[in-house]
């Protein structure tokens, strides 16, 4: 036994096993500078566990879940006061039919697509296409394939205020007539604009295009669009016919949509079941 450890002992006044690791808890996959921004963000933006980690995975690669929650437990801030909690905001009830629309970049070996997606607000189901360019008439093209493949009446679309979807006067509110607009006017179509510099009201479609970059791009590598598309259509079929998603009491997208042709069938065009693409199509 050591001799120090002896003398260390005879100065104690009680005989009770005392912690002997450090007094100072590190971590051994952060560094401290990582440790501060985790904990700046958490105390300033009051951010929920989840979302602080989205917002710092790509800053700090080598972050996970587990180790910002330690992170947050070291720090005594792995809590949230309950009155800086966000309350989840639920959307507005709508018949089915009202789509979300937005787009993304999609790069694979020696160029790039530009991939539109749908989302219905009600019955979650997806629709997508990667197109060249990302121009207005690519945009108007991929409403009249939605309103093709959609089996039920589109009554409303959400997109931004980019030029595919909208002109507007330069410094202005004052919109143009426009090729997308007038797509949706000849189908009887309203087309609602998110407000300006507020991308997030468009919260939908900007997660669903997250989905499909993490299950494609981020995932795969291509050597050309059509390898790019194909794998994207295999997902969405996967998606639209087997997730099934909590939202939806823990149905798939088609299931929802063939319920709602039974309880609503005035909504629906054509008889679901023979309108869209199977799985094994």
């Amino acid at each position: 036994m050591n001799e120090k450890t002896v003398l260390k002992w005879r100065k104690r006044r009680s005989v009770e096993d005392l912690p002997m690791g450090p007094k100072a808890r590190r971590s051994t996959v952060l560094t401290p500078v990582e440790e501060a921004a985790i904990v700046a963000l958490r105390v300033q933006a009051r951010l929920p566990l989840d979302d602080v980690y989205i917002a710092l995975k790509y800053v700090i690669p080598h972050l996970t879940r587990s180790s910002l929650h330690r992170c947050l437990q070291r720090h005594g801030i792995s809590r949230l006061p309950k009155g800086d909690r966000e309350k989840p905001k639920k959307f507005k009830d709508y018949e089915i039919g009202y789509f979300h629309i937005d787009i993304a970049e999609l790069r694979y070996e020696g160029g790039k697509g530009f991939l539109f997606v749908a989302v219905d607000r009600t019955s979650k189901l997806v629709f997508a296409r990667i197109y060249r360019k990302a121009t207005k008439l690519a945009a108007a093209g991929f409403l009249k394939s939605l309103i093709r493949t959609v089996p039920y009446r589109i009554h409303t679309i959400l997109t931004d205020n980019g030029v595919q979807f909208v002109q507007r006067e330069q410094g202005t509110s004052l919109t143009f007539p426009h090729i997308f607009g007038r797509v949706a006017l000849e189908n009887d179509i309203e087309h609602r604009l998110t407000k300006p510099y507020h991308p997030w009201t468009n919260g939908q479609a900007e997660r669903m295009v997250r989905t499909i970059k993490e299950a494609t791009v981020k995932s795969f590598h291509y050597s050309s669009i059509n390898e790019m598309r194909r794998h994207v259509r295999d997902w969405l079929t996967a998606y639209n016919f087997a997730k099934q998603l909590k939202a939806l009491k823990f149905k798939t997208p088609y299931e929802a949509i063939q319920e709602l042709w039974k309880s609503k069938p005035e909504a629906f065009i054509v008889k679901p079941h023979h309108h869209m693409l199977g799985p094994n199509s």
